[in-house]
């Protein structure tokens, strides 16, 4: 008897969960909305990793074990030169805004996951399973996520693979369970406006019945309702009121680091967010900074700097004098990192990359392998392919904003390469091995 009493109050009992908003049409509006956004994320952050060029070399390949998970990456295309902030930023800013609707989803099902008996039939334990890898992966996803866009680098291992493996798992999870319940949650949203059916039972919006609520049969019983409601205290339409706006909050709070000017100082809560540092050569965002990436002044000195260029017909050691004696051509390019931040056009100045190709015997611009004075990080080392080294606008740049390059953004000189990640972008570039990618 007292077990019976004890399971009575526990979250296996139905009587257990009393919130009127819960249920099934509650459910299949968030799931609705999750349904469209998740898909875009998932498709916005396979551009993100097919961006690297992970199949062009071992140092952009962060996820080497891939196996056919890497059946869609293609050559990343230097047109529009904003791509990757567009794709990026949309990844980013959009899966914080979904947040709110996702934290508000698993809510609403939380007491499916204590239904008694676990499964009821082969297609329930599947709809089951799909639940809990759903749950863990939606959680595992959106906090790593965060913690990356924040900086907060506290894995247990590299970002970049947790994240990759993690979001195919979410992904497969949320497609079956997406398949499993899609028909019901559509069902459910037609019920909202069909007309009431004879027999059934009226609730109202706070999930009770009610007058001039609209009708469910009794033939298709509310799964995720309360049976014993307890009294409202808000109405689902005021539950989806506070959802959303949370959720606007976020976007409000979050997309103005994608922009500058004005809109960035409504990045409260974004790490790039605030004022610009700056104007001139310095009055844009950074991720590293040359103390950070172990860079001092006495290896950068003028006398004590050069660039190693290799090639088809051997190797060059050029002087920033030497570089600036070559034609020298500007391109106005962004720069977008992988945590959603970006800037607007910097008018860089500096040499073509396939002109120093040319300079060691390469006509057609080959694939590069770039190599900086960076002491640590995953990216001191990054490859190019051939399309970026051809563009014209691509350039190992000497100047920007029509100064020469501060120490922080990447002085004595730095690639600049339209459409490719900021982390691309290698900033105190100290050699250039052109066809040497392995």
């Amino acid at each position: 008897m007292a077990r019976t009493s004890l399971l009575a109050r526990s979250p296996f009992a139905p009587s257990f969960w009393r919130s009127p908003v819960r249920g099934t049409r509650f459910t299949a509006l968030l799931g609705v909305v999750l349904l469209g956004g998740i898909t875009l994320l998932f498709v916005t952050g396979l551009l993100s990793y097919a961006a690297y060029n992970p199949n062009l070399a071992a140092v952009n390949d962060k996820t080497p074990d891939k196996g056919i998970l890497g059946f869609y990456l293609f050559d990343w295309p230097t047109d529009p030169p904003w791509l990757y902030r567009l794709t990026q930023g949309v990844h980013v800013t959009l899966g914080v805004t979904l947040i709110p609707m996702l934290l508000a989803k698993l809510w609403s099902v939380v007491p499916k996951l204590f239904t008694l008996p676990p499964a009821r039939s082969l297609t329930h334990a599947l709809e089951r399973l799909s639940l809990l890898l759903l749950v863990g992966g939606a959680l595992f996803e959106f906090t790593t996520g965060v913690l990356n866009i924040q900086l907060d680098y506290v894995f247990p291992g590299s970002f970049y693979p947790l994240h990759f493996y993690g979001a195919w798992v979410f992904f497969a999870a949320f497609l079956a369970h997406a398949i499993l319940r899609t028909p019901t949650a559509l069902r459910n949203l037609r019920g909202m406006r069909a007309p009431s059916q004879e027999g059934g039972e009226e609730r109202g919006e706070h999930g009770k019945p009610g007058e001039g609520a609209t009708r469910v049969a009794r033939d298709e019983p509310d799964e995720l309702a309360a049976p014993e409601p307890a009294d409202p205290t808000v109405s689902r339409r005021g539950a989806f009121g506070l959802v959303g706006g949370a959720s606007l909050l976020l976007f409000a709070t979050t997309a103005g680091r994608s922009f500058d000017g004005p809109l960035r100082r409504t990045a409260l809560l974004a790490p790039h967010g605030g004022a610009e540092p700056g104007s001139g050569p310095g009055g844009f965002q950074i991720n590293k900074t040359a103390a950070y990436a172990g860079i001092s002044a006495a290896e950068t000195d003028e006398e004590a700097w050069r660039l190693v260029v290799t090639g088809r017909t051997g190797t060059v050691r050029l002087t920033r004098a030497a570089l600036r004696a070559m034609p020298q051509h500007s391109s106005a390019l962004p720069i977008a990192c992988v945590e959603g931040w970006s800037t607007s056009d910097q008018w860089w100045r500096g040499v073509r990359l396939r002109d120093l190709a040319a300079l060691v015997g390469h006509e057609d611009a080959p694939d590069v392998f770039v190599e900086s004075l960076q002491r640590r990080g995953a990216f001191r080392h990054a490859a190019l392919r051939s399309n970026q080294v051809a563009d014209p606008r691509s350039l190992l740049a000497l100047d920007v904003n029509g100064e020469e390059l501060t120490p922080d953004h990447g002085h004595p000189a730095r690639v600049i390469v339209p459409g490719a990640p900021g982390v691309l972008n290698t900033k105190w570039v100290t050699r250039l091995s052109f066809g040497g990618v392995k």
